[in-house]
């Protein structure tokens, strides 16, 4: 999404609905008409549940339930959350080829991934720059799972139909199938396992995260992942649309009221709080993996041999360092935003936010953005400029707040 963070787009939507006529014309003018956006298979149950619904990436989805965006938070920090993100696009390359030909489009070294096993990577274009990030999952040798996102959807199917229609009149052997028969469920917290448990004769506690699994969940096959994006242990579960419901009925009864539903806007505050990236805010099609931190998702081999396009400036970068880099700030003040301007000691510009908030769990301001290399260590003091004032930051490591992913001891 761009142009500002979830959270950013939750205050301000908020305040919009609850004012005239005229400000709902306003709304209408800046982004699409009902009758335009998607609806997932939840769509009517949100609505039931006080789910405050909101244009975003062509679809209908909630922002926010009855509870404020702060508690939501928290609640799932300490208990969990259930996250409809139906809207995203899963997708399946088969074939023996799959592998050689995704490695082609991404950063990620997917021949060395163990079946069952996924990773974060990048795709990227000809100048090392970010396409989209996506959970990428080896399924088998000749089976690729991926989830890209909504607002990339179309480009990234556009690009990798093309390279695909290429390698194939090479002789390739790569098909696929978008799941567009399929909802997602994003269960997040502490006590995500323990209520999915009660819903699968399979046992949770030997998938790590990172891992894939296709199981019964409440009497149907799905798509298990142990991953999220919310910094918390928790899975994505792929279901077919028309067991979506029951699926989410079921999870929320077990909980007994514990986890609750969760809208984009405590998602982007879990998010940025766990200190990842943002499509769209935090990285760019003019990103590179390396200027965003990622350097940790590209696969040894993958740095010795390349082969994925952007390579030359991406294996440049890694061995001669980036010019700027994208590092987390602790600031006084009001909470920084995207395209709030960063100062050095001098009053010299240095850099920008990307995203930015106040965090529910810390009580303070976080925000992530980018600056000059030597600008970047931890320690260092800036000046963050908000509605034309300075006010005093300091760069700090991510996560702001430690993750819990469920790893084998």
């Amino acid at each position: 999404m761009r142009g500002g963070a979830l959270w950013q787009l939750g205050q301000s939507i908020t305040r919009r609905l609850s004012q005239s006529d005229k400000k709902s014309a306003i709304i209408n003018r800046c982004f699409a008409t009902d009758a335009q956006l998607k609806k997932t298979a939840l769509y009517d149950f949100h609505v039931e549940h006080g789910g405050k619904m909101v244009p975003f990436a062509g679809w209908s989805m909630p922002i926010q339930y009855k509870d404020s965006i702060m508690d939501s938070t928290l609640n799932c920090r300490e208990n969990g959350g259930l996250f409809d993100v139906s809207h995203m696009c899963g997708l399946s390359l088969k074939g023996k080829d799959c592998i050689p030909f995704l490695e082609t489009l991404v950063i990620a070294d997917v021949a060395s991934l163990a079946p069952g096993t996924g990773t974060l990577t990048v795709f990227t274009n000809e100048k090392g720059g970010a396409i989209d990030d996506s959970v990428i999952t080896k399924v088998k040798d000749d089976y690729i799972y991926l989830v890209v996102n909504a607002g990339c959807r179309d480009k990234d199917l556009a690009h990798i139909e093309a390279h695909m229609k290429s390698f194939k009149a090479k002789g390739g052997d790569v098909n696929w199938h978008i799941h567009d028969e399929r909802s997602l469920l994003a269960l997040q917290g502490p006590l995500a396992a323990p209520v999915l448990q009660h819903l699968t004769k399979d046992d949770l506690s030997k998938v790590y995260f990172g891992e894939f699994r296709m199981l019964d969940i409440n009497g149907v096959h799905c798509f298990l992942t142990r991953t999220g994006y919310t910094g918390e242990d928790g899975f994505e579960i792929s279901v077919p649309s028309e067991h979506a419901l029951d699926l989410t009925k079921a999870i929320l009864e077990k909980s007994e009221g514990k986890i609750r539903l969760t809208g984009l806007g405590a998602r982007d505050s879990l998010r940025l709080e766990a200190g990842l990236c943002l499509y769209g805010n935090d990285m760019e099609q003019h990103t590179t993996p390396v200027e965003a931190g990622l350097t940790w998702a590209i696969g040894k081999r993958r740095r010795a041999e390349g082969g994925f396009l952007g390579a030359d400036v991406i294996l440049k970068q890694l061995a001669d360092g980036p010019s700027v880099r994208r590092v987390g700030f602790f600031s006084s003040g009001p909470p920084p935003r995207s395209h709030s301007e960063i100062l050095d000691g001098t009053g010299k510009g240095i850099g920008e936010v990307t995203s930015g908030g106040f965090s529910p769990c810390l009580k303070k301001n976080i925000a992530m953005g980018y600056v000059k290399s030597g600008s970047h260590k931890p320690g260092t003091e800036v000046k963050i400029v908000i509605r034309g004032k300075s006010y005093d930051g300091v760069v700090t490591k991510m996560p702001f707040v430690p993750t819990k992913y469920y790893k084998p001891s």
